[in-house]
């Protein structure tokens, strides 16, 4: 095997040169995963890097969790997992497979690193959060299973995530090393039992920077003999690509013993290292297990044939199912405590926390408006208070609480409205943090879940999904 074909480099838009790609592209890697641009630019640079390469096939991926939007600001952002978790529905789950497959493969994009089946029980673990189906390890499995088939019938590589179960932790691994303090038995009842269930259909597993003492006291998954070799591959008998997690995060120190020691481990692919070019020099220096290699080179065959077998949709296909995400909004809001509906001629003061990404408010404003709600000013009295709470898991940022000044902010303004409803639009551990008297759960800011809160509010129908987590 061509020692380069190990490495996958991550390209992120505005950011990484284009020259650097298609040099590292010339060179023989495996492939590149992409982070954000938009449609036009995906599109375009998977056909320059194929170009450019001298391997038949290489592997363009992308994390497409929920949809292109999560990445391309000019695409719609699908409904998240935890949404779907709250609406129990695995058509649902597979239709969003299908969707994020087409999408990905009308751009060359051919595997998305997806779903995540972390368990969703820790309310301080700042990164998994709504990227997860649920608590339960049997809700997480089946709509998992519906989402896998999803995209395949869709056209894309899947690879679940993250191997042995990110979930129990309260830590970015993005930014330090996390800790599973679950005991052996455990973790075979819980954060095992999705990956246990969903092998036989996994095209890749990633497997995260994690420390797991029950499994492995010294290394961390993504660089354990034990837990790769030992544990996926002889106890659960797995037989397909082992993928790291992006070896640019800070959890690993050294990257280049990083990546040789997942090598040694067995990881079929060293995905997203920070510098690619020191790393490839410094895999040609040492010595690599020549049976290691060949096997590596048997799993990018393997998934380049699958890939290569499925035909890919055109843009035109590729966005179709417009009413999808407002499908899924109107079975997914949860509604806790007393009901609070709006009634036209109704003033409300909207009051919004976390929003770090200063992600707009103005589909859910817009629909309030049109159901004959007007808005009042900051300061000026209202019917009703609504508190708009947008915080999400984002990546490096090592939190997702609410800090105090927020909490106090809407406290504050809690006790000047008897008549008040939060919505948390995304985080739903915040509802803990606020104490309101009645919320309404979205589990999704995306401009189809607000609208539906508005309408929810406006009486148009009754929130009938179930919390898939335990506040």
């Amino acid at each position: 095997m061509q020692i380069n074909r190990l490495v996958h480099p991550g390209f992120w838009f505005g950011k990484t040169k284009v020259e650097d790609a298609l040099k590292l592209a010339r060179l023989g890697v495996g492939g590149f995963c992409f982070y954000g641009g938009t449609r036009k630019q995906v599109a375009e640079l998977t056909r320059a890097l194929r170009a450019q390469s001298p391997l038949p096939k290489i592997l363009i991926s992308a994390d497409y969790e929920d949809g292109l939007g999560r990445w391309l600001p000019d695409a719609e952002l699908l409904p998240s997992n935890l949404a779907l978790g709250a609406a129990n529905n695995t058509d649902l789950a597979f239709e969003k497979g299908i969707l994020t497959a087409r999408q990905a493969k009308s751009l060359g994009v051919d595997w998305v690193f997806a779903p995540v089946l972390d368990l969703a029980d820790c309310p301080q673990n700042p990164i998994v959060n709504t990227r997860s189906f649920g608590a339960d390890p049997q809700l997480v499995t089946r709509l998992a299973r519906a989402f896998i088939n999803g995209l395949a019938k869709g056209g894309a590589l899947n690879s679940i995530k993250h191997f042995p179960g990110h979930g129990n932790t309260s830590t970015d691994s993005h930014m330090a090393m996390p800790t599973v303090s679950s005991s052996a038995e455990h973790l075979q009842m819980h954060e095992l039992y999705p990956f246990k269930e969903l092998l036989s259909l996994a095209d890749s597993v990633m497997v995260g920077h994690l420390l797991v003492p029950a499994l492995d006291k010294n290394s961390p998954a993504s660089l354990s003999a034990k837990i790769i070799g030992g544990l996926l591959k002889t106890q659960l008998g797995y037989k397909g690509c082992v993928v790291t997690d992006a070896l640019s995060m800070k959890a690993l120190g050294n990257e280049k013993q990083a990546a040789l020691a997942a090598f040694k481990a067995g990881a079929h692919i060293l995905l997203v290292p920070e510098k690619p070019f020191e790393l490839l020099e410094f895999l040609h220096q040492v010595m690599l297990d020549k049976t290691l290699l060949d096997e590596a080179e048997q799993q990018q065959e393997r998934l380049c044939r699958r890939a290569g077998f499925i035909s890919a949709p055109t843009e035109a296909d590729a966005f179709q199912e417009t009413d999808f995400a407002e499908r899924a909004a109107k079975q997914a809001l949860v509604c806790q405590g007393p009901r609070v509906t709006l009634c036209p001629g109704q003033k409300v003061q909207v009051v919004e926390v976390g929003n770090d990404e200063n992600l707009s408010s103005e589909p859910f404003i817009q629909t309030l408006r049109q159901g004959g709600i007007s808005l009042a000013q900051p300061g000026e009295k209202a019917d009703v208070l609504v508190v708009l709470c947008w915080r999400r898991y984002q990546a490096f940022k090592g939190k997702i609480a609410l800090d105090q000044s927020e909490i106090n902010k809407v406290q504050t303004e809690l006790k000047n409205y008897p008549a008040h409803i939060l919505i948390t639009l995304a985080n739903p551990w915040a509802a803990r943090q606020l104490n309101s008297q009645s919320t309404l759960f979205t589990f999704s800011p995306a401009p189809s879940f607000q609208r539906a809160a508005a309408k929810c509010l406006l009486g148009k129908f009754e929130p009938t999904g179930r919390l898939p987590i335990a506040l």
